[in-house]
């Protein structure tokens, strides 16, 4: 079994439909980094532009869940496209965290789900 084969167990589902796994890489014994660039898949909200592909956005870094007692840290990169005929800039806005937080939104949601069970003290 390929790694990316594992990881799509593992990880957000729309990462691999709209993003490329390009590294893994291990920081220390506790830190897990996973790095995505988004596919050169040309934008359907601007078809009717005549748009090239122009780099990238800086990074953001998303918590995910951990693995084996170490934080995963996605690193996800979203594609830059530039109008031909008048240099406009575009990037889709991808909704990957959390709204507030660092954490993706599976992950969230599973801490929410964490503390919402935990018993009241205060009573």
């Amino acid at each position: 079994m390929e790694i990316e084969t594992l990881l799509r167990h593992l990880l957000p589902e729309e990462l691999f439909e709209y993003f490329d796994l390009m590294s893994v890489k291990e920081i220390n014994e506790k830190e897990l980094s996973l790095y995505f660039d988004e596919k050169k898949i040309f934008p359907p909200e601007h078809i009717n532009k005549p748009l090239i592909s122009y780099g990238f956005d800086e990074p953001i870094k998303v918590q995910d869940f951990p693995l084996r007692k170490k934080s995963v840290y996605l690193i996800v990169r979203r594609r830059k496209w530039q109008d031909k005929e008048t240099g406009k800039i575009y990037s889709r806005s991808w909704d990957l965290r959390a709204n507030g937080s660092s954490y993706s939104k599976e992950f969230a949601d599973f801490l929410k789900g964490l503390l919402g069970y935990l018993p009241n003290k205060h009573k």
